[in-house]
């Protein structure tokens, strides 16, 4: 065990130093340099050179890297000029609110998937389970703006259940004041997510069932809620947590569009206007952050999956 975890430690910071290349270059490669994409088109090549001298850009492009990753171990993530603050300032200040909203979403999703996945693989090509695939279809096709809109125009402008504008907290505890306005946008990325997993758990609970080990258990005299629990929810779970591992990143930059669609103050919203606003430390800061959450994410889910299959460990 302590070989395969050292293992996927030494892959986990492969993939890290990969992502903070490819962000480091592509900051590198913007026209007219980043010098330029800081201050402005209209700046002379004498503020040029100035600012690339105060900033350590006219260093080699290996020693610029180097300072980089220094930098990024110490926690400093740049310094945004278009908003005076450094990058780890603005992002540790949202980044408390988008946990709250994508990990909310993430457990609710895993929480409903789990038992309506068990439930469509009990009863396969039954109503439950042509209902169950239906809504999945449905709603894993559907963009997550498409959703969020047409839940805006249902309960917050026809029936005016819900507000169709998070709440404008500085704070988590702020935003919590006020729930009704959290429901919207949780629900959203709920519903996204949920059917990605609810199809991946119904067709390893399928997996499951067909197994000897099941058809043994039943001729032992185990109850069937018994074999569910026991057996077939534990090893359905595998591919899933897995798939939930893989999934935190991509819930996070789905949170870019929910939090614009919202008008949620997180990280996501802080993207958009950071592209609209060409404030590019910011978004190097947080694309490194995506990564980091990514490497964290499949190493979360390769230890579970060893947790939950010894197997995998040899």
């Amino acid at each position: 065990m302590t070989g395969y975890i050292i293992r996927r430690l030494g892959q986990a910071i492969v993939v890290i130093l990969g992502v903070t290349m490819i962000a480091f270059l592509m900051e590198h490669l913007l026209p007219g340099g980043i010098a330029r994409a800081i201050i402005g088109t209209r700046a002379t090549p004498e503020q040029i050179a100035l600012f690339n001298k105060a900033n350590g850009f006219d260093s080699p492009i290996w020693y610029q890297y180097w300072v980089f990753l220094d930098h990024l171990v110490h926690g400093n993530l740049g310094f945004s000029y278009k908003q005076n603050r450094s990058v780890d300032s603005i992002i540790w200040n949202d980044l408390p609110r988008d946990v709250m909203l994508v990990g909310t979403s993430l457990v609710l999703a895993v929480l409903i998937a789990l038992p309506v996945g068990v439930a469509q693989a009990v009863r396969r090509n039954h109503a439950l389970d042509y209902a169950g695939t239906a809504v999945s279809f449905v709603l894993y096709s559907m963009p997550s703006y498409a959703l969020g809109l047409i839940l805006i125009a249902l309960l917050a402008i026809k029936f005016k259940v819900f507000p169709a504008v998070a709440p404008q907290g500085a704070t988590v505890g702020a935003m919590l004041s006020h729930p009704s306005g959290l429901v919207l946008p949780v629900m959203t990325l709920t519903l996204v997510t949920y059917a990605l997993f609810a199809r991946y758990m119904r067709s390893s609970a399928i997996d499951s069932l067909a197994q000897d080990y099941i058809k043994t258990a039943r001729a032992k005299g185990l109850s069937e809620r018994l074999i569910l629990w026991r057996h077939v929810l534990r090893n359905s779970l595998v591919p899933v947590t897995t798939l939930v591992g893989l999934s935190l990143p991509a819930v996070l930059t789905a949170g870019l569009v929910i939090e614009q669609l919202f008008n949620f103050q997180g990280l996501g919203l802080e993207y958009f206007n950071a592209a609209t606003n060409y404030d590019f430390p910011v978004m190097v800061g947080i694309t490194v952050l995506i990564g980091l959450v990514t490497a964290l994410g499949n190493l979360f889910a390769d230890l579970t999956y060893a947790v939950l299959d010894p197997r995998v460990r040899y």
